[in-house]
């Protein structure tokens, strides 16, 4: 849909004055155009192609191993539903209610209104980057912006996955999985989705699409066929039933009976929070989509629904296949030395090699999907980062180019449609993405692959997905009731969730105890003692808050110890002006226009190393 002729005499103007005028100082950022936004099905894909990864395949055996009893095993599936479901609310509640800009005021025939302007939603990339600026606000710093960039910068990333990918392929091609392997087989993984996203913007989508697809259908085939062994249907092997096995009398009893399925239940503590954890990992992936929010299309209209739509399915999913599995997989001993459940799975209903390895190949697939999403959408992140000045060579980090496939395409073809502009990559951040990505590989290469694997997935679960949660949350809650617009929060919100703030209380809970929780020693029979993970049990939570710490001492550092010794005590000025316009009655980033420069300070009695921020502009 065209724009209105102002709002494209603005965005034509903005684009004039920064070729006229070239500065090292600025940069130039274009939006997607209407024909390149994200529609609801790509929004859907984007959650379920996140969420469905490696974890529906290995978690369900981990948590079956710590609590040790079908019937703990599946509440914790059941509230990992409750969980995922209320981050979701959450998260919309503040992606479609900030950031605000003032903006004229619109009646329902979208003209304007006499009474003038207010201030608006108008829906940004950054996800928590947006929510935690704008609840915890530092005047004249960059405190928040400083702790979560760095945290977000360097564990913001799937390389844990991508070490399983390379197991999973070596189990696939029925080779054995050395560390350097099964590590270049995640270098080549990594490597391959940041390429992918950088060369042609459409096609990384089309890829995430595809495999979303599949990984739903695999889902599905897992849920019928547990189902139908479970009604005692054949599949080469004859028919199979899941049973638990009493460990000390080596009895049988169905998975599923009212007698067993909490007799054997585990007392240990610390394997319950470290399920809970590994569970809510799972579940997360609604938070992708926020991402890249001003990148979908008609975002105030169909965002809520398509979220909700993806997110729900993936909670039913995951419960009719941890239901299924157990139709199939006994409770015993068998599952201590694997991996995971799924070829587990696999070999008892068709009881062959084969039918595991294909399975291998698959979920191999789906964590390659898994890592397509975040690639892209992580490295927008970044690129929001960038675009605060807080990290070297930020302008650089910043900007867009158009990709190698759009050069090809305008070479040798003309637009289709006047909108039709050639897409644009965040190459610079793919490539911050990927080093990082790099750098959390190289850190973990000491350890075995499957040591490295429940290292930075726990490691990402504890401090990205768990402690910012707890942030955002808590921070919900803050401008509900505490903060001074907490009476007109809730009337002016862009989407209002079922419950008020029942979801935002129950996900603060989650997290602030898993928070504690996960100092709690494990005792030497858990699935999670030193014995069988090779990691000390307070490793993951230390890092996870030396990380928070190391953001603190990172904007210390360049609020106070940056300017005086390499910029002669000047200050960063940061002017970050996005040019607003209206498409299909709602108001939306065209484009934005990002200057950063150290400047001598404003005036007498100002601290040397004060960090100033201009505005943001309409």
């Amino acid at each position: 849909m065209p724009l209105e002729a102002d709002d494209q005499a603005r965005v034509d103007e903005a684009i004039r004055e920064s070729g006229a005028n070239p500065s090292d100082d600025r940069v130039l950022v274009r939006n997607a155009s209407d024909s390149q936004k994200l529609g609801p099905g790509t929004v859907i894909c984007t959650i379920l192609n996140r969420t469905i990864g490696s974890g529906i395949f290995v978690t369900p055996a981990i948590v079956l191993r710590s609590t040790s009893s079908v019937g703990a095993s599946l509440l914790f599936w059941g509230f990992g539903t409750v969980i995922g479901m209320s981050a979701l609310l959450i998260w919309l509640e503040l992606g479609l209610s900030i950031p605000k800009f003032e903006l004229p005021n619109r009646d329902e025939n979208d003209t304007v209104r006499e009474e003038g302007a207010s201030l608006q939603c108008v829906p940004r990339n950054g996800g928590e980057k947006n929510y935690l600026e704008y609840i915890y606000r530092f005047p004249k710093m960059r405190a928040t912006t400083c702790i979560f960039g760095l945290i977000y910068i360097i564990l913001g990333n799937l390389s844990g996955n991508a070490i399983a990918f390379g197991i999973y392929i070596c189990q696939a091609a029925d080779v054995e999985g050395h560390a350097p392997l099964v590590r270049g087989l995640a270098v080549v993984c990594l490597t391959a989705a940041c390429l992918l996203h950088a060369s042609w913007r459409k096609g990384g989508l089309v890829v995430n699409n595809l495999i979303a697809v599949l990984k739903v259908l695999v889902l599905v085939a897992i849920v019928i066929i547990g189902f139908a062994a479970s009604a005692g249907a054949s599949f080469g092997h004859g028919p199979v039933h899941g049973e638990t096995v009493n460990p000390k009398t080596q009895n049988k009893t169905s998975n599923f009976s009212t007698h067993s399925s909490f007799a054997f239940a585990s007392n240990d503590p610390a394997s319950y929070a470290e399920s809970l954890l590994y569970v809510v990992y799972t579940f997360s992936g609604y938070e992708q989509p926020f991402y890249v929010l001003s990148e979908v299309y008609r975002p105030q209209k169909t965002f809520a629904i398509s979220t909700i739509a993806g997110q729900g399915l993936a909670c039913v999913l995951f419960l009719l296949v941890n239901i299924s599995y157990l139709c199939a997989v006994s409770v015993d001993r068998r599952l201590d030395g694997e991996l995971d459940m799924a070829t587990v799975f696999f070999r008892e209903v068709f009881g062959n090699e084969l039918a595991p390895r294909v399975m291998s190949g698959i979920i191999a697939l789906s964590i390659f999907g898994n890592i397509v999403v975040m690639t892209f959408t992580a490295s927008r992140v970044k690129q929001e980062l960038a675009k605060e000045g807080v990290i070297p060579f930020s302008l650089f980090f910043a900007s867009s180019s158009t990709t190698p496939w759009a050069l090809l395409r305008r070479r040798f073809s003309s637009p289709k449609k006047p909108d039709d502009s050639p897409e644009q990559s965040p190459s610079a951040a793919l490539f911050l993405h990927w080093i990082f990505s790099m750098v959390m590989i190289a850190a973990t290469s000491s350890t075995t692959p499957g040591t490295a694997y429940t290292v930075l997935v726990s490691l990402y679960s504890y401090t990205v997905v768990t402690l910012i949660g707890f942030f955002v949350s808590g921070g919900l809650l803050y401008l509900r009731f505490f903060s001074s617009e907490r009476r007109d929060w809730v009337s002016k919100s862009g989407f209002k969730p079922w419950g008020g703030p029942t979801a935002a209380m129950i996900y603060t809970a989650v997290c602030l105890f898993l928070v504690a929780a996960r100092f709690i020693p494990p005792t030497s029979t858990s699935p999670f003692a030193y014995a069988n993970t090779g990691v000390q049990w307070y490793i993951v939570p230390t890092v996870g808050l030396a990380s928070f710490v190391l953001g603190i001492m990172y904007y210390l550092g360049f609020q106070y110890v940056y300017p005086p010794l390499f910029k002669d005590g000047k200050v960063l000025v940061v002017d970050r002006e996005a040019v607003i316009v209206r498409e299909h009655g709602q108001y939306v980033q065209a484009l934005e226009v990002v200057e950063a420069s150290w400047e001598r300070k404003s005036g007498p009695g100002s601290n040397d190393t004060e960090m100033q921020k201009v505005t943001m502009a309409e």
